[in-house]
């Protein structure tokens, strides 16, 4: 797949610094893989170990972008419009 690039690609590519938009080989692929197995093995055994491991991030791979984890709470009236149980509840202080 590489060898498909034409170098102004692959510098355009390395450019950006994502992963997920460079060409990957089969033996790249398959190294994530292995790699994948091994953080996930790991954190099996701490956890049969006794302890609270925190389950890995797979290894960034080309054409999945990466994910964007942004947290937001939900305004009093969202949550009341959601939950049936709270649309009764009157609208908190703040």
């Amino acid at each position: 797949m590489r060898n498909a690039l034409t170098d102004d690609e692959r510098e355009r590519i390395a450019e950006a610094s994502r992963p997920d938009l460079a060409a990957w080989s089969g033996a790249e692929l398959l190294l994530a893989s292995i790699l994948d197995a091994i953080r996930a093995q790991t954190a099996v055994a701490v956890a049969a170990a006794g302890g609270k491991p925190q389950m890995p991030d797979p290894t960034p791979r080309p054409g999945i972008p990466p994910k964007i984890t942004t947290s937001r709470r939900l305004s009093d009236e969202q949550r009341r419009a959601l939950d049936p149980r709270l649309r009764d509840e009157p609208p908190r202080e703040a």
